[in-house]
């Protein structure tokens, strides 16, 4: 029976890797990170090099997860990761709020026009705070 389990949580991983990695690609593709990455530094020519960087972070990041890479006595080097993962993440945040258009349209609505920068500041030291919080008090 533990061939069975064994057989079982494969095909479950794989389809599961499938399943988010497609997920992650196709939103991607949807709010077109790569081409306006290219726009905004203005070097078209560069966009194979964007991708082939998502790619291989993605991919080492995959294999980096699986056999459990641990890097011992490098605590400079923490920073300029986390750095890195801060402007993906920002990069991809900011993407989806301009495809969405979610800061104008929700503005306009609560009639906030004049204190737009005051809500995307609200809610950048909100996410901040929280994300220290669960960094430093709650995951102890």
């Amino acid at each position: 029976m533990s061939v069975l389990n064994g057989a079982i949580s494969i095909v479950l991983g794989i389809a599961g890797g499938i399943a988010v990695g497609s997920g992650v690609i196709a939103l991607i593709l949807v709010l077109d990170m790569i081409p306006r990455l290219a726009q905004v530094t203005q070097s078209y020519d560069k966009t194979h090099w964007y991708e082939g960087a998502l790619i291989g972070g993605s991919l080492l990041g995959t294999v980096a997860d699986f056999w459990h890479w641990k890097m011992h006595g490098v605590m400079l080097l923490s920073p300029i990761v986390g750095l890195f993962c801060g402007v993906f993440i920002g990069l991809l945040a900011a993407a989806l709020t301009e495809v969405l258009n979610v800061l104008p349209v929700l503005a306009k609505r609560l009639g906030m026009r004049s204190y737009l920068f005051g809500l995307l500041l609200a809610m950048i030291l909100g996410k901040m705070t929280g994300s220290l919080f669960d960094f430093f008090i709650y995951q102890r």
